[in-house]
């Protein structure tokens, strides 16, 4: 490995300089393979050299075991392969069934959905920040609906996240759409859900009163895999499905 100063002389002398490869070679005592290698990749990484790993004789009875038990603990796989001759630490096998484990572990499927024309509008609050009003800070928030087949947009800045600024930025939304989705879907807002557990979600009763003028919806409620910790709370989602007599959105 050459250093970064010697690097950088091959390349001064060959690209501004205009030295030959031979000439550097004399110059730097260096071989002209390794100068016309260092011209084209100048970041040149040391090759690594694949050390036996002490848990490579018992890597197969390893799988056996795990094959019985997926779920055995390092600790108790190195007390089973002590009688068995390994010296290796307890740090080795816990990367080494990390690794295994890792690469056996099913794959969590995802179905794609592709809503058709004015069949879903998807709402959320989005924040920017403040707006000065002669040296006090007002926060913005942005209403954002989304026309989910076409992605066209309609947004609303607002001082307010209120349950009435919520209800109006829905009509001109509305208005804006010149119709109504088949489905409106919403996150995890203050505004429109009261309380919710792993299998149940109870909306804001005035919410859907609230548009009756305008829409005539049924909530329905559907969240992840009950159990799942990681960010619970914004895997439920609220949609209203609306009625009959209310017309899709004209794409």
């Amino acid at each position: 490995m050459l250093t970064a100063e010697q690097i950088n002389s091959i390349h001064r002398l060959h690209w501004a300089e205009h030295w030959s490869v031979r000439k550097i070679a004399r110059h730097l005592h260096l071989a002209r393979r390794t100068i016309s290698q260092y011209l084209v990749t100048p970041e040149r990484s040391a090759a690594r050299r694949q050390r036996a790993s002490k848990l490579d004789p018992f890597k197969s009875t390893i799988a056996e075991w795990l094959e019985q038990d997926p779920n055995a603990s390092a600790v108790v796989v190195a007390q089973r392969l002590g009688p068995l001759g390994f010296t290796g630490g307890l740090s080795i096998l816990k990367d080494y069934l990390h690794a295994v484990r890792a690469q056996t572990a099913a794959k969590r499927a995802y179905v794609r959905m592709e809503p058709g024309p004015g069949e879903r509008f998807e709402i959320d609050w989005g924040h920017f920040g403040a707006l000065l009003y002669q040296g006090h800070a007002r926060k913005l928030y942005a209403f954002c609906l989304v026309e989910c087949h076409s992605r066209k947009l309609f947004v609303e800045f607002t001082h307010s996240q209120s349950f009435e600024t919520f209800v109006r930025c829905h009509i001109h939304a509305f208005q804006s759409m010149t119709g109504i989705a088949r489905e409106l879907w919403f996150d995890n807002l203050a505004t429109v859900v009261a309380e919710h557990d792993a299998t149940w979600c109870g909306f804001i009763p005035a919410f859907w009163p609230s548009l009756a003028n305008t829409v005539s919806c049924l909530a329905l409620a559907t969240c992840g895999r009950p159990g799942k910790k990681e960010k619970s709370r914004e895997r439920w989602d609220i949609y209203g499905r609306t009625s009959g007599r209310c017309a899709p959105l004209p794409i």
